[in-house]
């Protein structure tokens, strides 16, 4: 009898053992897939700030798509999350990719042209009367601005200026949240 308890108390130490074990490598596997998702495939993203009016509002959340750079460039009009060269804060910032490696841009009264030709915007922006450029964008760079152009901090700065390839970071292609104002963004 006192056999039959010791070698049930000792199978019951092993049952935990291997629960605890088990409940490890869950959350490892949970982390390790979470880590591959948000690096390779999606992330969803705040938008803070106005920069992006009336495209993308200030608390919304989305989801931006990774994979699409991986394999390709980000093309003009792209709505993309970046980081900012010289920044250290961690935040993607979102932004309007309007401006392709050497290419000339300009804007004059808020309408764009690309290497002298007028380009159709057709997206909703703040109403502006911006002017900038003209200017050419470095080989392996994009030129990124808000829809605010009244109040963007974005490659018109000297701050920020064009954004290398790298540091272009996804694609938004949804807003999720709040849910009533769910939508797709327009390729």
């Amino acid at each position: 009898m006192e056999q039959e308890n010791k070698k049930q108390k000792t199978t019951e130490k092993k049952s935990i053992q291997r629960e605890i074990f088990e409940w490890i490598m869950v959350f490892v596997v949970a982390a390790a897939l979470a880590f591959v998702v948000r690096t390779f495939i999606f992330e969803p993203v705040r938008v803070d700030g106005a920069s992006m009016m009336y495209t993308l509002e200030d608390g919304e959340f989305m989801i931006a798509t990774k994979f699409d750079y991986l394999l390709g460039d980000p093309e003009r009009f792209d709505i993309v999350i970046c980081n900012y060269p010289n920044t250290t804060d961690g935040m993607y910032r979102v932004k309007r990719v309007i401006g392709m490696p050497d290419e000339t841009i300009e804007l004059r009264a808020g309408e764009l042209y690309v290497d002298g030709q007028h380009i159709e915007q057709n997206f909703e922006m703040t109403p502006n009367q911006a002017y900038f450029g003209p200017y050419t964008v470095p080989p392996g760079h994009y030129f990124v601005i808000g829809d605010n152009r009244n109040n963007s901090k974005d490659s018109r700065s000297t701050m920020v200026g064009p954004l290398s390839r790298d540091e272009i970071k996804g694609h938004v292609r949804a807003v999720v949240f709040p849910f009533g104002n769910f939508r797709l963004m327009p390729d």
